[in-house]
């Protein structure tokens, strides 16, 4: 009796979200609740007639539940060099952090997602920037060989620039949209491709990243990346358009 009362109140629910949502149908294809974590780490180091180092550590977590999916991302990048006879300089140095929150809705793959990142990058001629934006989010599709999602939104730029660079404080109003395209083969490696571009009247900052990995052993994979990052407003002495190459190894701790 007891067993029939819940087979009769699960049809019931069933048969409402089918009658208030014809499309609906749960994310099945989600192991929930799911938690994520990997680092990255590159080093490079030179001795001899050129002295030189190079670090690049990242973080990255995905967080999947019932109702969210929020992706965690955390940056370090930082260089120097120098000669036998002359002090080591810093020619690289940058910190970026950034979180996505998105809500799923009713219908598949559909959410309404939150964001914020701050970068500190000691040759930009900024002290620091941060953003915001909120809007609509989709994951076009997912299955085992490939997946696709994107989102797009307004939102709003925070930007402290240095002293001497008092022309780029160009925080306002922004459009921000975000693309990212994964493809898995059976052997464990993997693609991805990711877009952003944060669009204001006074500067528009993109970015593109092109990355391939592939498992070396158990949790830990070896990385190939190439990054671009463009600006339409910078100082006078900054590039508008900069290029990271990095081979790094990534282990999955979760």
């Amino acid at each position: 009796m007891f067993f029939g009362s819940i087979c009769t109140s699960v049809e019931a629910r069933d048969l409402i979200q089918t009658l208030y949502h014809a499309d609906y149908t749960p994310d099945a294809d989600d192991e929930i609740p799911r938690f994520s974590l990997d680092g990255e780490l590159g080093v490079l180091l030179n001795t001899g007639n050129t002295s030189a180092s190079t670090i690049k550590a990242a973080m990255n977590a995905d967080h999947e539940t019932e109702n969210w999916s929020s992706l965690y991302f955390a940056e370090l990048l930082y260089k120097e060099s120098g000669t036998p006879t002359t002090e080591r300089d810093v020619s690289a140095q940058r910190f970026f952090a950034s979180a996505q929150f998105d809500y799923k809705l009713l219908s598949p793959g559909r959410r309404l997602f939150m964001y914020s990142d701050i970068e500190d990058d000691r040759f930009t001629g900024y002290d620091h920037r941060a953003s915001l934006a909120a809007g609509y989010s989709q994951r076009v599709w997912r299955n085992e060989d490939s997946e696709f999602r994107y989102s797009i939104g307004p939102g709003y730029t925070f930007v402290e620039a240095e002293e001497e660079n008092d022309l780029l404080i160009n925080d306002g109003i922004i459009v921000r949209a975000s693309a990212e395209y994964k493809y898995f083969w059976r052997s464990g490696a993997r693609l991805r491709q990711f877009l952003s571009t944060e669009a204001g009247d006074e500067n528009t900052r993109s970015r593109s990243e092109t990355s391939l990995s592939a498992n070396v052993f158990g949790s830990l994979a070896m990385k190939l990346s190439f990054i671009l990052n463009h600006e339409t407003a910078t100082a006078e002495d900054v590039d508008a358009l900069s290029t990271e190459t990095s081979v790094a190894l990534v282990y999955q701790f979760f």
